[in-house]
C-alpha cells in the first residue's frame, strides 16, 4: 500500500508534477508518463495498472486487469491477482486501500462525501468477503480533514443521519464533515478491526494536491497491490 504525493512527474501548471488524474484536464501525455513513473518506481507493470472512472457511487467490482482507455464508472475495486496494481485517485476525497494479507486479496475505493454516505468502503468490504476475503486490514489515507472540510449545515445533517461519527465543526464552529471518523466507524461495522491512517489533511499539505484548496489541481492516487 502507498499514496503519492505532487512531486517527481512531468505535468506542469496547477498539475505539478506527478498528476495521475486523466479527467482534470492535463495534457493525456503527461498523465501517460506520470502513470508510467509511478507504476515503475512502485516495481509494477505500467500497463497492469487498474483506474476507475470514479463517480462518488457505491459499485464496486473484482478485476482481473486494467480496463483500458474507457474504465466503467466505479468507486471501487478488489483483485487476488499478484502484480495487479489498484489506483484510487483523490484531491480531499478519501483512497481507502484494504487487504487479506492470508488469503492474498486486495482493494481500493473513492470515498468522498458523497461515497461515504452511500457507503462504498462497506460495499467493498461486502464484495471481498462474499469472494472469500477474511481478515481485513485497511488503510484511510490523506483527505480534507474535519477541522477544514466546511459544508452547508444542510449538507452535514444529511450526511450524518446516515454516518454519524462524520459530524464535525471547524475551529470557528461553521459546520465540517469529518470523513475519517465516518469511514473509520463504516470499517469497524464491517468488522475491520485492524484500521490504520494516513493522517495527513489534503487541505492543510501543500504536497498533496487539494481541489478545495486550489480547485483547478491535479489527483494524486492511492495504491495498492499483491507481489509475487
Amino acid at each position: 500500500m502507498a499514496f503519492t504525493d505532487r512531486h517527481g512527474g512531468v505535468s506542469s501548471g496547477p498539475y505539478g508534477t506527478r498528476n495521475l488524474g486523466g479527467s482534470v484536464g492535463d495534457d493525456p501525455a503527461a498523465v501517460a508518463e506520470n502513470r508510467a513513473l509511478t507504476a515503475r518506481g512502485f516495481g509494477l507493470d505500467p500497463g497492469g495498472v487498474v483506474f476507475m472512472r470514479q463517480v462518488h457511487g457505491r459499485d464496486v467490482s473484482y478485476v482481473t486487469g486494467p480496463f483500458g482507455a474507457d474504465p466503467p464508472s466505479l468507486d471501487g475495486v478488489f483483485t487476488d491477482r499478484p502484480g495487479l496494481g489498484l489506483a484510487v485517485l483523490a484531491a480531499d476525497c478519501a483512497p481507502v486501500l484494504v487487504a487479506d494479507p492470508v488469503l492474498g486479496m486486495v482493494g481500493g475505493a473513492h470515498s468522498g462525501r458523497v461515497g461515504t454516505a452511500a457507503g462504498v468502503v462497506s460495499a467493498l468490504v461486502e464484495a471481498m468477503r462474499a469472494h472469500g476475503a477474511g481478515d481485513l486490514v485497511a488503510m484511510v489515507g490523506p483527505l480534507a480533514c474535519g477541522s477544514c472540510y466546511e459544508v452547508s449545515g444542510e449538507l452535514r445533517e444529511e450526511v450524518c443521519a446516515v454516518v454519524p461519527e462524520a459530524w464535525s465543526s471547524t475551529p470557528t464552529g461553521a459546520p465540517a464533515l469529518d470523513l475519517r471518523a465516518g469511514i473509520s466507524a463504516q470499517l469497524a461495522r464491517a468488522g475491520v478491526d485492524d484500521v490504520r491512517h494516513d493522517d495527513r489533511c489534503t487541505i492543510e499539505t501543500a504536497d498533496l494536491f487539494s481541489h478545495r484548496r486550489e480547485r483547478l489541481t491535479g489527483r494524486f492516487a492511492g495504491y495498492v497491490w499483491l507481489t509475487g
